[in-house]
């Protein structure tokens, strides 16, 4: 008799079917206290993911509860600002000031980025390398001029009203390096919130942004959670989890022109600005890389804040508590590294050696 595969499946071993069922049972705990956290991912979180609890309001409830407590913490730091930024922000989801650094800082820090080298990083997306440089004491210690301005009342008091936490940010160099590589077209460049709460990113630029060098975009007003966005976003979670885009599904909601016009939104504003301008965002309000049309590099000091949304109060944080605030970006890449290492994944900030912020790209 021939050995012939068997037309009917053998059934499943109990063990295949028990222990995925007992490892989800295991981790619900984890999954259910997420909720009280920032986590967005739909497709790494059952509960997160759920249609029927996204149906009945549960993406919906955290967004209202986060912006209500990032408005409360605020208040709390209404001092650190005038109320014409307040009143800026309130209105367009931004800050935006030119000028920022006095003539003679902006020049030595200009000189700083494009002369000290420094162990750095760089991530490609697309055909896009952006390359980080952190600003941590060590590196302070190099360029002084950056240490003068990481210390300005003004800097700080902007950036910590936005993210709306008294905490020191994570702050580096950053230089984006556009059509640096062949590859597809930069995905930054789709309008996208963030995640589903206020957070802050800045950029202090330090070169001149021209219209079609990939200047930041962001929709005014659409830092606000009004009933026609919060009905978008219902529909768009009860699928997210199932949604084709990858960024989408891990809670990184993506929006077409289109949509932003049936949301209500007026034209985006394309930060086409001189160097030395400062712009602090709100990212839960949509914003892009505007498209660069042909090959270039924007300079920028970059800073990014985000911490548990549904905290009452706006700080302290544990790094700062520790003297750790400004080692964070090292810190995190080291854990990342050891992430690989264990082959859990990988990380897609590669090590390039020493660099000043304009040298050409490594990767790619």
């Amino acid at each position: 008799m021939s050995a012939t595969a068997s037309p009917h499946p053998a059934p499943a071993r109990p063990a295949a079917r028990v222990v995925p069922a007992l490892g989800a049972v295991l981790r619900a705990p984890l999954w259910l206290a997420a909720l009280a956290t920032g986590a967005k991912s739909f497709v790494d979180n059952p509960i997160l993911g759920s249609e029927r609890l996204n149906r009945l309001g549960l993406h919906t409830a955290r967004v209202r509860l986060a912006h209500a407590l990032a408005d409360r913490r605020r208040r709390r730091l209404a001092h650190l600002v005038s109320a014409e930024d307040r009143d800026a922000f309130a209105r367009d989801g931004f800050i935006a000031r030119r000028d920022f650094m006095p003539p003679d800082l902006y020049a030595a820090i200009s000189a700083e980025v494009r002369s000290v080298a420094v162990e750095a990083r760089e991530q490609l997306q697309g055909d896009t390398v952006t390359r980080r440089i952190p600003l941590d004491p060590e590196t302070l210690t190099r360029m002084p001029a950056m240490a003068r301005l990481l210390e300005l009342p003004a800097w700080q008091g902007l950036l910590r009203y936005v993210s709306s936490f008294d905490c020191e940010p994570v702050i580096t160099v950053q230089a984006i390096l556009s059509h640096a590589v062949e590859g597809p077209p930069d995905p930054q460049t789709n309008f996208h919130i963030d995640t589903f709460h206020p957070t802050m990113k800045a950029w202090l630029f330090l070169t001149d942004v021209a219209e079609d060098e990939g200047p930041f975009t962001y929709v005014p007003g659409s830092h606000r959670p009004t009933k026609r966005r919060l009905a978008w976003e219902r529909r768009l979670a009860r699928g997210a989890a199932r949604n084709p885009d990858r960024l989408t599904g891990r809670g990184s909601f993506r929006a077409t022109r289109a949509e932003l016009r049936r949301l209500g939104y007026g034209e985006p504003v394309a930060f086409a600005v001189p160097g030395n301008t400062l712009v602090v965002g709100d990212t839960v309000g949509f914003h892009a890389r505007g498209p660069s049309l042909r090959p270039s590099v924007r300079i920028e000091v970059w800073a990014y804040d985000r911490h548990n949304p549904f905290l009452p109060v706006p700080g302290p944080d544990l790094w700062s508590v520790l003297g750790l605030a400004r080692w964070r970006t090292r810190l995190s890449w080291w854990a990342l590294d050891r992430g690989e290492r264990l082959g859990l994944a990988r990380n897609v900030w590669r090590p390039v050696g020493a660099v000043t912020a304009d040298a050409p790209p490594k990767l790619g």
